[in-house]
């Protein structure tokens, strides 16, 4: 009898190696993890769309979050979220602090929710370069916009990023605008660098400024001055009327010395009272105007493309920066270039050198 005939078994199929219990689970157990998280987006993008401002709530801490997970969950959201985005106003409010911006975001938000516009308010608490702690008070700040059924408030720890708004906030900004907010507020932290990133996010900059404090000169030598479209003086009530006048008439003159500006838009001075409610349907019509010029010239979305731009450049940077110094030879490599830097023995410009050589 042939081979064949002798093992009669070579023609019957062979019974599978049978994989350990444990590795079955741990794949059955990460598989259903997956399913969850799936569903978990599907269900905050569903909340998101019908206006949920938990379900906004949520996906916002999701960006914010830091761990790999969220982050990957994050992106999903805003992969969602982006079709139905880019139709809002983003209205960019500055000033320094004591300059009553809460105050008058809360008297503008309040103005616009009774025209029949939904407010989103992204305001940014500076952190504590000690504690890192953040008190995030806007909420009780702004007791009667709070409580407005059509705006919603998000206060934000600065934390480490530039003036505390850089990429979270532009994510942020697109969960807002699918939730069907029509008009974004984004207050800064009102000190450094932070008016620059968020004039780069926004249509319209609004600088605040107080009278009699000193600070008409000061503002006039700023750069600042350049990137506001309209200046407004706050707290023009009582004594401070007169000296918000004479403040009008001079930030009024310092515009005039700056070129004009690509949109051809020429910014303006007012006065107003947030405390009092005075001026405030002033701003709102200035607002109006700039966006019905812009839009009719096309400004509004040549602006909203070269931003796109500039956050397409800003992220490469930002990722490529984190890969960097996330790299195990990185880190090793930069301990001991920061020890040859203590001991005088080497500068910062040969250890960068030496890093940036590292594969």
């Amino acid at each position: 009898m042939g081979i064949i005939g002798k093992n009669k078994s070579a023609l019957n199929e062979q019974e599978g190696i049978e994989q350990p219990d444990s590795l079955n689970n741990a794949a059955a157990q990460k598989l259903m993890q997956n399913r969850k998280k799936k569903q978990e987006v599907a269900q905050l993008f569903a909340g998101i769309k019908a206006g949920d401002k938990t379900a906004l709530s949520r996906s916002i801490t999701l960006i914010e979050s830091t761990t790999q997970q969220h982050q990957k969950q994050a992106k999903e959201l805003i992969a969602l979220c982006l079709p139905f985005a880019n139709k809002s106003q983003r209205i960019g409010i500055t000033g320094v602090p004591g300059v009553g911006k809460s105050t008058f975001i809360e008297a503008f938000g309040k103005l616009l929710t009774s025209q029949g516009h939904k407010v989103a308010v992204l305001a940014v608490d500076p952190s504590s370069t000690v504690s890192k702690g953040s008190i995030l008070g806007d909420k009780t700040r702004m007791e009667e916009l709070v409580k407005d059924d059509h705006a919603f408030i998000r206060p934000s720890a600065s934390g480490d990023a530039l003036g505390g708004v850089a990429r979270k906030t532009r994510e942020t900004i697109i969960l807002c605008e699918a939730a069907g907010f029509d008009t974004i507020i984004i207050e800064t932290v009102g000190v450094g660098q932070s008016e620059t990133t968020v004039h780069s996010m926004t249509d319209f900059f609004l600088l605040l400024k107080l009278a009699g404090a000193g600070d008409e000169l000061q503002g006039i030598k700023r750069g600042i001055i350049e990137m506001a479209d309209t200046i407004v003086i706050n707290k023009a009530d009582g004594e401070n009327v007169k000296a918000a006048k004479l403040a009008k008439v001079e930030f009024n003159r310092a515009l005039h010395l700056y070129p004009a500006k690509e949109s051809q838009w020429t910014p303006k001075t007012v006065t107003c009272s947030a405390l009092h409610n005075e001026g405030i349907q002033e701003v709102y019509e200035l607002i109006n105007d700039y966006i019905l010029q812009t839009k009719k010239s096309d400004y509004f979305n040549h602006k909203r493309t070269e931003q796109n731009k500039f956050w397409l450049v800003q992220t490469i940077e930002s990722q490529l920066k984190s890969d960097f110094f996330s790299n195990p030879k990185i880190k090793a490599a930069l301990k001991k270039q920061l020890a040859l830097i203590e001991e005088h023995k080497t500068t910062p410009f040969e250890a960068a050198e030496v890093l940036m050589k590292i594969n």
